[in-house]
């Protein structure tokens, strides 16, 4: 763990360098501390006289007078020195700390952005999100707080030993009788605290995963009465966690306590010795008090060394989680010598293309067919059929587990992954829009697009008028998710960035099955505007939104059943679609609803029945 945090700090290695040099500076300020004391109390109120490395700086004087003044100026140089050196260091400290976090997050966010949809389906954003915002900072606590203190705590240790031993040799080694102890004592609980930190995190995570889930429906939730409900599984949650975290607190303010005890216990024996060297005559007071100062500074970084132990095991589990979401390997990758591609043509074939989600059985089996350039395509199959999954492995989400995708002839794996995805302009059914400007919503597929360019996007989409009404018209914030749009406005924006995107494939996912019937004439309006010289795919429940698709693939349980074509040019006659033994009528308003109806009736006379 440590080589792993060295290597992810390399950036800051020199700052590191330089807060373990402000660091090691404090040792001879620290060994300095004592020695005014030792002048005030054996050359000021005794008659001994000044430290010898003093008189040869100092002209011939007699000890008691001026004493008192070299040691009241001894110690405020010391205390100055000590102060700029410490000012230095926390500012050095600040800056590698939030250097070394900020790259730590946007490496684990940089790296989460390419992980395949398949770990995001199966995780979840919260998982991530709590890792990259509240287990990342650990490594500036590790690398700042826990090994720079404990490099320095080792050196000062050093020298207060060596320091002591000069002085009473007999003293220093009763004063480090007790780090065995010590020693034992970090080693148990250090074990015990990474284990139960492991288990507060997870607990942490679920009780935000809670919260993310409670705002993220709140007009579910809202409209269902459920506010108690959801109030309650969340106290539930962090109630285990409350209860793990004031455990752990418990158990290190223990561990605390049985450390500050057997420090006293080592500092009573090294004064009874102390006082019994001073009856003999083989230390004065003052080199006792001496003695006594150097052994209270030396617990301090035994004591430091002790309970950083701990703490930096509470650190360690919160990287632990951190690194392995950076050892989750990309399961799309990129071949060594991939093709560039500027712009396709468009022209897909699928050779007996296979592809099953983990554990669900779902996907597609055996799909074969050709698609030439500038075809427009209308996929149409119940839910779990498989047309989702087949727009995923166009845009390469997923690669198949047995067959091809080609585009223009050329296998989509052996070509550049960002010039792929290139080719794609998305619409879906739920727009996606994000905290900014309409300007830079319509803008997200090109972001160098001039202010004529956006409108000209927003005008073949419809949207032009609508956003011009707007308060501030094209610098009007769409809110989070553009909550402040209608469903319609988010759609048309959509829509307004895939006309500036300009892409070669065009992807429709159900883009109207949520707007009324006036607003989805002006989305198909567009819609047929966009599809103009394009390569389009088209998944619709709304059998007419298919009437101008030159071919419709009609999915089944993950299988092709159906490729129905139509002389380029004419509307298609949707005429009948049979699916799952059963007519689809093309006038009926959705596949869904036809489904629907039937379990509901189907569930109508089960409750007729049982009553």
């Amino acid at each position: 763990m440590y080589l792993r945090i060295l290597r992810q700090s390399r950036r800051c290695w020199p700052h590191l360098a330089g807060i373990a040099a402000l660091s090691l500076l404090s040792m001879p300020l620290t060994l300095l501390y004592p020695l005014p004391l030792k002048i005030a109390v054996d050359s000021v109120l005794g008659q001994q006289p000044l430290p010898t490395f003093l008189v040869h700086f100092l002209p011939p004087m007699q000890p008691g007078p001026v004493a008192i003044g070299v040691a009241v100026a001894l110690l405020l140089v010391i205390a100055l020195l000590a102060n700029v050196q410490a000012l230095a260091s926390w500012y050095l400290q600040t800056y590698t700390g939030e250097k070394l976090v900020w790259d730590f997050r946007a490496e684990l966010l940089n790296h989460v952005q390419r992980l395949p949809l398949a770990f995001h389906d199966r995780y979840g954003p919260t998982d991530s999100v709590y890792r990259i915002q509240h287990d990342a900072p650990s490594i500036q606590y590790v690398t700042i707080q826990g090994v720079v203190p404990l490099i320095t705590a080792v050196f000062t240790l050093l020298g207060m030993v060596y320091v002591c031993a000069r002085i009473d040799f007999h003293l220093a080694l009763v004063a480090l009788a007790i780090c065995p102890l010590l020693f034992a004592l970090s080693l148990a609980c250090s074990r015990l605290v990474r284990r139960r930190s492991q288990e507060i995190k997870e607990l942490d995570s679920t009780a935000l995963s809670v919260i993310q889930e409670v705002l993220g429906s709140i007009r579910v939730v809202k409209a269902f009465g459920q506010e108690n409900r959801e109030q309650g599984r969340f106290v539930r949650h962090s109630s285990k966690r409350m209860s793990g975290q004031v455990q752990l607190s418990m158990m290190q303010a223990v561990f605390n306590v049985l450390i500050g005890l057997t420090i006293a216990g080592g500092t009573a024996a090294a004064l009874y010795i102390g006082v019994l060297h001073v009856r003999a005559r083989l230390l004065s007071v003052g080199s006792l008090l001496m003695v006594m100062a150097y052994i209270a500074q030396m617990y301090g970084p035994l004591q430091l060394l002790s309970t950083k132990a701990t703490d930096l095991q509470a650190w360690f589990a919160s990287l632990e989680r951190a690194f392995l979401l950076l050892d989750q390997a990309p399961e799309i990758a990129e071949i060594p010598q991939a093709l560039p591609l500027a712009r396709s043509q468009g022209d897909f074939e699928f050779r007996a293309v296979s592809f099953v989600y983990d554990q669900s059985g779902r996907g597609l089996r055996d799909v074969s067919f050709r698609v030439p350039a500038g075809t427009r395509v209308g996929i149409v199959g119940a839910t779990g059929a498989g047309k989702s999954t087949l727009l995923n492995l166009l845009m390469r989400f997923y690669d198949p587990t047995e067959g091809q995708v080609l585009l223009d002839g050329v296998d989509i794996r052996d070509y550049r992954i960002a010039d792929l995805r290139r080719q794609f302009a998305v619409v879906l059914q739920e727009p996606v829009l994000f905290a900014a400007s309409i300007a830079e919503n319509i803008a997200y597929g090109k972001p160098d697009a001039s202010d004529s360019e956006i409108e000209a996007a927003a005008r073949a989409a419809s949207a032009h008028d609508f956003i011009a009404r707007l308060p501030e018209a094209y610098e009007t914030s769409a809110g989070e998710r553009g909550a402040r749009l209608s469903g319609g406005e988010r759609q048309r924006i959509s829509l307004a960035r895939a006309f500036l995107r300009n892409s070669s494939v065009l992807i429709l996912d159900e883009p109207t099955s949520s707007v009324d019937m006036q607003t989805e004439a002006a989305i198909m309006q567009a819609t047929e505007a966009l599809m103009q010289g394009r390569t389009t795919f088209m998944i619709a429940h709304r059998l007419h939104t298919l009437k101008s698709c030159d071919m419709i693939l009609v999915l089944e349980q993950g299988r092709l059943v159906e490729i129905r074509h139509n002389q380029p040019g004419t509307m298609l006659d949707v005429g009948r679609f049979v699916l799952g033994g059963k007519e689809l009528d093309p006038n009926q308003e959705t596949l869904a609803f036809e489904q629907t109806r039937e379990r509901s009736s189907e569930q109508v006379k089960g409750a007729a029945a049982s009553d």
